[in-house]
């Protein structure tokens, strides 16, 4: 019995992996599950601009934006955008600026606590 429930929690995790994985069309905005990479020019206070990735990660309306390959750059997180939005201007959860994407571009130019962030990336 144990051996039937561990297989079936790997097999429900994987699924789930699976099912959150986009293709190059997905649009985040139009799913409550959406993992994507976005290539192109990033930067943030103190790292100056170079190619690097953002790997957006949205479940129902929160949405993390990783930063990767160009230096130390934090993460954006807990950011929420109403489903069906491409974004916002404004502030939310304390980050200022526009966080602007669809299933091509990605782009996000936003403040917090005296940091910046910025993102011109294309999937």
């Amino acid at each position: 019995m144990k051996q039937l429930l561990k297989f079936l929690s790997l097999a429900l995790i994987v699924g789930t992996v699976a099912l959150a994985s986009c293709s190059k069309d997905d649009n985040p905005a139009d799913n409550d599950l959406f993992v994507g990479t976005y290539s192109g020019t990033t930067s943030y206070t103190g790292v100056p601009s170079g190619n690097g990735k953002v790997t957006v990660v949205k479940v129902g309306n929160t949405y993390k934006f990783d930063f990767r390959d160009n230096g130390d750059i934090p993460s954006i997180t807990d950011v929420t955008i109403a489903k069906g939005d491409e974004g916002y201007i404004g502030t939310a959860n304390g980050y200022t600026g526009i966080i602007k994407f669809n299933a091509n571009n990605l782009n996000i130019a936003v403040t917090k606590s005296g940091n910046n962030w910025t993102a011109d990336c294309n999937r």
